[in-house]
């Protein structure tokens, strides 16, 4: 039979994808109103308003020393700082589509890095499960009309860039996981983000003249629910499940279930947006779900389902 506890990080990667997936709607609400670099600051804010509330009613505790902050600042360098400055810089020069699939490779640079780094074993079955749920996330973008521009190169080279971060932040992640509580991780995590994106903004805001309507946006109760979402659901809870996944699961199967996020993406389009499903999204969706299963619970020996989920 298999354990309830064994199962707990699979649970928190599918949530995770399934916040991460409905988010893009309230992106693009949270867009509409401010740029790019006022949305982080503003998102990373309200996760930061919601770490004071939490600590102060002793739902969540901070147990780290300066000592710790410095050894988890790397982490957050690579995420969220990197990752998403990369990324927001990156989404003004490139279309959806290219960023999606190029995103879609995050999985490969985690698997590479953490043979290098952390060790983790994959065999043949592991990685052509990996190469599947790639290929089903490109399927879907190419289906719906993708073609590459190279005016938009450097859009695509500060994607993967961004890549690279989150790729990066995996590996590290899983490392800090085994020493450190996934609570901690976060808490620092999301105070240097804060820090880094509200500094981004007041200077941006400074050199234009134009701090006084830093917080207008809230004037408008679209931008505040978008930004309650991004804040606390799709930037806090979401970093606390990816860091409690990653002291439970290795960094190369963990990665792959970011893909589901492209099918709870998907969906949300298809029940809220009321956008049409088409054949290549079934057939994309198919293959995402092919290869997460595979990367996860075929074993070393070819065929088998892994040991440790079963009883």
């Amino acid at each position: 039979m298999i354990q309830t506890t064994r199962l707990k990080p699979y649970f928190a990667a599918i949530a995770n994808a399934c916040i991460v997936g409905l988010s893009f709607m309230f992106v693009k609400t949270a867009l509409a109103e401010v740029g790019p670099i006022d949305t982080l600051a503003h998102r990373f804010t309200v996760s930061v308003a919601a770490i004071i509330v939490a600590v102060s009613f002793g739902w969540m505790k901070l147990k780290v020393k300066l000592r710790d902050v410095l050894s988890i600042l790397p982490l957050a360098v690579f995420y969220p700082a990197l990752f998403f400055a990369f990324q927001a810089f990156g989404m003004v020069y490139s279309t959806s589509s290219e960023a999606g699939i190029i995103h879609a490779t995050v999985p490969i640079f985690t698997m590479v890095l953490a043979h290098y780094f952390l060790n983790e074993p994959s065999n043949v079955w592991q990685k052509g499960s990996t190469l599947i749920s790639v290929a089903g996330v490109v399927y879907i973008f190419v289906g719906k009309g993708f073609q590459f521009e190279t005016a938009n190169i450097k859009g695509s080279m500060l994607i993967l860039l961004s890549v690279l971060s989150l790729a990066g932040y995996s590996v590290l992640a899983r490392k800090l996981a085994q020493t450190f509580r996934a609570t901690d991780l976060t808490i620092v995590m999301l105070v240097i983000g804060f820090l880094f994106f509200n500094s981004l903004s007041v200077i941006q805001h400074l050199s234009e003249g134009t701090l006084r309507t830093f917080y207008v946006p809230f004037q408008n109760p679209l931008f505040v629910m978008s930004i309650l979402y991004l804040g606390i659901l799709s930037t806090l809870v979401t970093s606390w499940l990816s860091n409690f996944a990653f002291s439970k699961m290795e960094a190369t199967k963990l990665s792959v279930f970011n893909h589901l996020a492209t099918l709870v993406t998907l969906a949300g389009g298809v029940v809220f947006l009321r956008e049409k499903l088409e054949y290549y999204h079934l057939v994309g969706a198919g293959l995402i779900i092919l290869g997460v299963t595979g990367a996860n619970f075929l074993q070393t020996s070819k065929g088998k389902v892994r040991e440790d989920l079963t009883q």
